[in-house]
């Protein structure tokens, strides 16, 4: 399997990222992305990408930094990924209104400046949607018809949200969310969801999911919510195992 998401960059996993991989590998999941959200964040991740073989990542601003990146424009961030290979997405970006902690207009100026790289770059952008279901989508809807690749990701919106979602090509990733008592209206939504649009992360070290809630979450977590998700879709775990990561090679052009 692939974790599509999580942040190796941040404590504790960056100070233990052998033992963090090698817990991974054990539970069967033998590849990672992981995301930048800031500058400083992406030169750790050239780090990680350059050690590790089983390891890519992406260069991105997270919509709670946009306040500190202000000018950063899309020629910009195509120098800054400067033709790494293992650099295969933009992101995460996106829009968050549930804190109010960062202006919407520059965070959608930034989120516009984002997608007009990944698609100059014809790669996919991995987006952070939250409290924002509308700005997201007409934004992501607008650039969709320029062949925008999307990577909707830990999606908790409504299913009218993943609807249109799907209508524009994108891509879902579903985090341990999927696994709490309280994501019963989420479960449903998901239980909707084509198979062949689904990816699985962690968003680690946020979000363990069930039976570790409560925990620094890592990739080898992730066994749990594909086991939830294989309840859920009412198919086999290797289902899941399987289409999930042919729908991650699909999107990001890759044969892992």
């Amino acid at each position: 399997m692939i974790d599509s998401h999580c942040h190796l960059d941040y404590p504790p996993l960056y100070e233990n990222l052998d033992k963090v991989i090698d817990r991974a590998k054990n539970e069967g999941i033998k590849y990672l992305l992981t995301i930048s959200t800031t500058l400083n964040s992406f030169e750790k991740i050239k780090t990680i990408v350059s050690k590790y073989s089983n390891i890519y990542g992406t260069l991105g601003i997270h919509p709670h930094e946009t306040k500190d990146f202000s000018n950063l424009k899309k020629d910009e961030l195509i120098k800054i990924k400067d033709n790494n290979k293992k650099i295969i997405a933009i992101g995460e970006t996106g829009l968050d209104y549930y804190y109010k902690n960062t202006n919407p207009s520059l965070q959608k100026k930034l989120f516009v400046e984002h997608i007009k790289s990944a698609i100059d770059l014809n790669i996919p952008v991995i987006v952070h949607s939250r409290s924002a279901e509308k700005d997201t989508f007409d934004i992501l809807n607008q650039y969709s018809k320029e062949g925008l690749k999307i990577l909707m990701h830990c999606f908790t919106g409504s299913q009218d949200f993943s609807k249109k979602l799907i209508n524009i090509g994108a891509y879902i990733s579903l985090s341990g969310i999927i696994t709490f008592k309280n994501s019963i209206e989420l479960q449903k939504t998901v239980s909707a969801l084509p198979i062949n649009r689904i990816l699985i992360e962690t968003d680690s070290p946020f979000l363990a999911p069930t039976p570790n809630r409560g925990k620094s979450n890592e990739p080898s977590f992730m066994k749990y919510t594909a086991e939830k998700l294989a309840e859920i879709k009412k198919i086999s775990f290797e289902d899941i195992k399987k289409n999930t990561t042919e729908n991650f090679n699909r999107l990001f052009s890759l044969k892992l």
